[in-house]
């Protein structure tokens, strides 16, 4: 009852999935930084996770880790799976599990993705996050993991309906206070949960992602900031100060640099004083 898709990009690993099961993000998904990223799903069996991502750190392949699980897993034909591991991926759907139901597995070059989902409205759903992840080629994972979510999810997803839906990715040296985790959002009962996913990725990103389109706090743009934050109430003291102070209070401290103000800061600061 359920859809996912399991990819690496580089050194990142993720998981996005959606489905009409309740806080389907507290099952389907693991990963782990150097190692991996796991889906298990129809029937899940959630020692799947450790016991795949554990032969990934050993050395094994996502094929041969995979064939290894399920062959020792007497339910193995009820369930389905998607592995993706240091330069392979693979998929397994068992002969049980409820129709529409299958999947996909590619390597291309710094990338590799399993995608799968059961109880589906047909193929076209795993044809469109196929589609989704390859035409969002150049940006970051986890956009590109929502994007074939949402792909799947505007191609029928789930014959049953929509309830629940999660994102979680890891990377070296991403989020917060450089932990590796890239993303770590749930949601588990909503209406429209991919939709929703979205927006608590872009405020992820937000508070926990890195500076970007960064504008040097100087001339005409430095008496703006000044005056937007004296407007809000942090005033006195040298600009760096005030901009800290006034980020700290808003949880935007992961955005800020030296060389100036990130753009998104930079929005939040006008929205916050228009």
């Amino acid at each position: 009852m359920t859809f996912s898709i399991v990819a690496r990009q580089g050194d990142g690993y993720g998981v996005a999935v959606a489905s009409k099961f309740l806080a389907v993000g507290a099952v389907v998904p693991d990963a782990r930084i150097g190692v991996g990223a796991v889906a298990t799903q129809s029937f899940a069996r959630f020692a799947y996770r450790d016991e795949l991502l554990g032969r990934l750190a050993a050395g094994e392949g996502a094929q041969q880790a995979l064939a290894a699980a399920t062959a020792l897993d007497e339910g193995r034909e009820t369930r389905q799976v998607g592995v993706v591991g240091s330069g392979t991926a693979a998929t397994f759907t068992g002969s049980e599990c409820n129709a529409w139901a299958g999947g996909v597995a590619r390597e291309d070059g710094d990338t590799a993705y399993a995608i799968q989902g059961n109880i589906l409205t047909g193929p076209e759903v795993v044809e469109a996050m196929e589609r989704a992840w390859r035409e969002s080629a150049g940006r970051p994972l986890a956009q590109r993991l929502l994007a074939a979510l949402v792909a799947g999810d505007a191609a029928g997803g789930d014959s049953r309906g929509r309830q629940s839906a999660a994102l979680y990715a890891v990377e070296p040296g991403s989020g917060y206070d450089g932990c590796g985790v890239l993303a770590d959002l749930r949601v588990d009962d909503h209406s429209d949960p991919v939709t929703e996913l979205g927006r608590l990725l872009s405020e992820w990103e937000m508070y926990f992602g890195r500076p970007e389109d960064v504008q040097p706090l100087d001339g005409a743009l430095a008496d703006e900031v000044r005056e937007r934050l004296a407007r809000a109430g942090f005033e006195g003291g040298d600009l760096a100060t005030a901009l800290a102070d006034w980020a700290g209070n808003a949880n935007y401290e992961a955005r800020l640099t030296p060389d100036g103000i990130d753009r998104r800061v930079l929005e939040a600061l006008r929205a916050d004083t228009a």
